[in-house]
This record gives C-alpha cells, structure tokens and sequence, in this order.
C-alpha cells in the first residue's frame, strides 16, 4: 500500500521505520514543525523527521492540517492509507476521508480505556494491571473510531513511564503491519467502542509530579513511576527539588508525619506516608546528578525527624 505515515515523538519512530522495512510504500512523513531547544535555542528535528530524511521520505510540518497548500498535496499523494501514531494533531475531515482504506491510527492502550494523550503513564499511575495497543479506524472525535486490532502488555512491578513507553513502541509497530494487511486483504472486523466504558488520559504537566505525602505510599510509589523520565516526582528538602526516580513501599512498621524521615538505612532513606511508608532508592537533588540514594546520604546529612515538602 501507498503510505502517507504521521508522527512525532520517539514513540512513533518504531512504527516508522516498520512501515520502511516493509512491503508497504511510505510516500510521505508528516510531523509537526521543529521547535527550538534548550539553551541555546537550536532548532532540532522532530525523531520522525530524523527517520524520514534518512530514508529520503518527504516531509511536511505544517502548522495546521487544514492549510489549502498541505490538503492539496495530499489529495495529489493520494495516499491508500494514512497511518497516525503519536501525532500531536487533530486530522481535519477532508483528511479522514482521503485515503481508500482511511486513517488508521496506533493508539497506546486498550481502548476504551485511556484515551487521550498520557495513556502510558496514566495506566501506571493509577495501578493497571496490564495496558496494550490498539489499532483503530479514525473518526473525528478524540480516539473514538471503531478498533481493528489489539495486543495486550502486562505492567511489570518495576516498569516505569519509560521503560513501559519503549515496550509499547516495539509491540505498536508490529500489530500496525498486521493490521494493514488484515485491511488489505479485507478481513478486518471493525469493533465499536463502547463510550460508556471509556476513561480519558490527559496530557502530563509538570505540577502533577509534586509529591503529597499524606497520599498512600503506594499511591506514591506509583506516581514516582508513572512520572519516571517526565515529568518527574518531586518533593522539597531543605527548600531544594528533589526530585524522586525510584522507591519502595515499606509496610507499615513507623511512627511520625507525613513527609517525615523515620528511619536512615543504607541504601537510602524512609518517608512516613499516610499508610505505610516509602523508601527512597534513586534521588535528583536541584543542581546535581540523579544519584542512588545511598550516594546521596554519603554526600548530604539527613536527620530522622527531619519533614520533606514545602513549609
């Protein structure tokens, strides 16, 4: 098939470079347009883009889907398919309805659940036993469309936001190739979602990685992973971000505060949570290297009794 393929993020370069290696035609790359980064303000690549002009694919950024020049070039691409993949977009109708077999989109979660943006870390943060890909034709609505296909991941106890992104990555790109060819050849059973079964999965801000300690360590240790590489856990000792990469739940065998440290082991330091409590194992102090915490503690003095958070 004749494959017009958009993407951003890492997460979609797997797909991508699926869709290159195999029989299908990848015509176009659309992804959004470069941004500047970092102090200097260089602009860099979009990864899609990065995949795309390694492979000598056409790229289009446009700034919005419903620029008559962008249309106009896809109608005459006339694409058999477009697939959609961590795209960052809404695709306008006139999109929707181009390709012959429609827009296809990968999708990190088993849908109905999790739709929106965040669908990988909200599954860990909210303690989902297992999450997954599904593929599904789009409509105009926000991951809505009727679902193709869909392989299930189980959540390891120590996946995190990270490693459960790369995981996913790889599983996306070969159920999207098997999706295409069960269109192909006309054997795709559409199934509609069921909304009232939905949940939504907003986009991540920074303000969410800020740690309550009155919550349940659990409920901690959970965050820490979701948020595990960004945005990040964090709490404040002694008027400094630190920022949290790894922890552990500690039944409940203390007595104190919530955000107070109760105990000082070697490889790293209890928070008193407001059921049980939380070992610290991997820390990010402000203006240092992310460090194990027994590392830390040779570096910094910590007392027990000593509160974490903003007073």
């Amino acid at each position: 098939m004749k494959v017009v393929f958009m993407g951003t993020p890492d997460f979609s370069v797997p797909t991508l470079q699926e869709l290159i290696d195999s029989e299908h035609e990848v015509v176009a790359v659309v992804t959004k347009p470069d941004k500047p980064k970092g102090r200097g303000n260089k602009v860099l690549f979009t990864p899609v883009k990065e995949v795309a002009i390694n492979n000598n694919i056409n790229v289009y950024q446009p700034q919005k889907l419903s620029e008559e020049d962008f249309v106009a070039n896809m109608e005459e691409i006339n694409p058999d398919v477009i697939v959609v993949i961590a795209f960052g977009k809404i695709l306008p109708k006139r999109i929707l309805d181009l390709p012959k077999y429609g827009c296809i989109n990968v999708h990190a979660s088993l849908l109905p659940k999790y739709r929106g943006a965040g669908p990988i870390q909200w599954s860990l943060i909210n303690g989902e036993s297992e999450t997954g890909i599904t593929t599904m034709f789009m409509d105009v609505g926000l991951d809505t469309g009727d679902m193709l296909l869909k392989e299930t991941v189980k959540i390891e106890d120590t996946d995190t936001g990270g490693s459960l992104h790369d995981k996913l990555s790889v599983v996306g790109a070969k159920l999207l190739i098997k999706t295409l060819k069960e269109v192909q050849n006309n054997n795709i059973v559409r199934e509609k979602q069921d909304s009232e079964k939905s949940t939504y999965a907003p986009m991540l801000e920074k303000s969410m990685g800020n740690i309550d300690w009155d919550k349940e360590a659990r409920e901690i240790e959970l965050l820490v992973r979701g948020l595990n590489p960004w945005p990040s856990a964090y709490t404040y000792l002694q008027n400094k971000i630190l920022k949290i990469w790894s922890a552990t739940v500690i039944e409940d065998k203390y007595k104190g505060n919530s955000g107070e440290i109760v105990d000082i082991l070697k490889d790293g330091f209890v928070i008193k949570c407001k059921n049980n409590s939380l070992l610290l194992k991997e820390v990010q102090l402000q203006g240092k290297k992310r460090m194990t915490a027994d590392a830390f503690l040779r570096g910094h003095n910590l007392e027990i009794g000593e509160v974490l958070g903003r007073r």
